[in-house]
């Protein structure tokens, strides 16, 4: 019995050792477990963590480029709305020029309505308008981008007329001849970008490295076009007004250069003929004619080098991609599309300003509504106070009277 209670008794406590392991070990286990940043719940919010700052950071990007594209149809429909009221409210600003002018306003300012706003949508989250606004919205893109380029080439054919054949200028660009290219500036864009799509000319590439799911699709409207249609619409569109405007503001330039030469040459022969006593306020009258007419070249070249410098850098990076990008399997990145598409609407945005604040009457026109707009404030600011002085003065008098 003895050997058998040994027995029992060495049992008993190897199964109390056992036992006292086993507890020793779970409440091991659980110490480590409840260690913080070990246990599941730390691990999902950990995850949870990670996923609120990758939501902040998308949130900023999208706030930011809000604030970098939505100043682009802001000044687009400022500036535009601002031309179409000045040459609507003065009848000497309705000239043929004008008339060109006022066209590329309205093509601008219509862009800055029509496309711009969903484009924004677009750039900033994805397409929400579904597959047929996106064919209308690419039909209005095209089309009043490129009637604002060709309206551009009108203001340069106007200009190259009037400066480099001023005596046939009035029969050349006589009112029915600028209604013509008025309307077939706007008649040849629509019928390009109708081709476009009605014959399926276009394609909307997803993302790269991508499936072509219905989804992904949907929320795409990057519309490009195959590779001989890209060529083609490209040079209709921009090739060659580019190399007319090159031309005629280079006909231009030169033409200007030679008024200066011949202003130069003619207060050389004057110095020559005029030998009399006055020579030193003769003098002074040629130098300061001279500088005038240095002056006057300076500022032509640099108003021609503005107008033609914006125009390239707007447009020529986005035909450029839109060349290449069918070439290479429609590979380029979107954030390069959009930014390459911005960039050609800041051109509306800033076609106002470069076509007016070189000009003089547009200058005084502006500055005459703008001071119009003050005064009426001021009257308005004065009829208040006189108002509320004639107020203050009957309580007065009722104050006096009461006493």
């Amino acid at each position: 019995m003895c050997c058998n209670h040994c027995t029992w008794s060495h049992d008993h406590s190897s199964v109390s050792g056992l036992s006292l392991s086993l507890v020793v070990n779970v409440s091991s286990c659980y110490i480590m477990t409840s260690v913080p940043g070990t246990n599941t719940s730390d691990n999902h919010s950990l995850i949870d963590d990670s996923g609120d700052s990758a939501s902040f950071n998308s949130t900023a990007l999208k706030v930011c480029m809000l604030c970098l594209l939505l100043p682009i149809p802001i000044f687009a429909i400022a500036g535009n709305l601002f031309i179409m009221a000045a040459v609507a409210r003065f009848q000497s600003l309705r000239t043929p020029t004008n008339a060109f002018v006022v066209s590329l306003a309205m093509a601008d300012f219509l862009v800055a309505v029509l496309v711009m706003p969903f484009s924004l949508v677009r750039a900033i989250d994805s397409w929400r308008f579904g597959r047929c606004f996106c064919q209308a919205h690419f039909l209005l893109d095209v089309t009043l981008c490129t009637v604002s380029i060709f309206n551009l080439s009108c203001v340069a054919l106007d200009r190259y007329l009037a400066v480099c054949d001023p005596l046939h200028y009035p029969a050349r660009m006589s009112p029915r001849r600028v209604a013509m290219l008025l309307l077939l500036s706007w008649i040849l864009p629509l019928v390009i970008s109708s081709f476009c799509v009605s014959l399926g000319m276009y394609t909307q590439s997803p993302l790269a490295g991508e499936s072509n799911s219905t989804q992904q699709r949907s929320q795409t409207c990057l519309a490009m076009f195959h590779a001989p249609y890209a060529f083609a619409t490209s040079v209709i569109s921009f090739f060659i007004p580019m190399g007319f405007m090159l031309f005629a503001y280079g006909k231009i330039f030169k033409a200007a250069q030679r008024q200066v030469r011949c202003i130069h040459t003619i207060n050389h022969h004057t110095s020559q003929l005029q030998m009399n006593p006055r020579t030193d306020s003769t003098r002074c009258f040629q130098a300061h004619v001279e500088r005038y007419s240095l002056k006057k070249e300076r500022k032509a070249f640099k108003t021609l080098g503005l107008i033609l410098g914006v125009f390239l850098f707007c447009w020529f990076p986005f035909f450029c991609v839109n060349v290449v990008h069918p070439l290479k399997g429609f590979s380029i990145s979107p954030l390069i599309l959009e930014a390459s598409i911005w960039l050609g609407y800041a051109n509306s945005s800033v076609n106002p300003f470069l076509y007016t604040l070189f000009n003089k009457k547009y200058r005084h026109v502006f500055a005459n509504m703008l001071e119009c707009v003050l005064l009426r404030r001021q009257l308005r600011a004065g009829l208040d106070s006189s108002l509320f002085g004639r107020q203050a003065h009957i309580v007065v008098t009722l104050e006096t009277i009461s006493r």
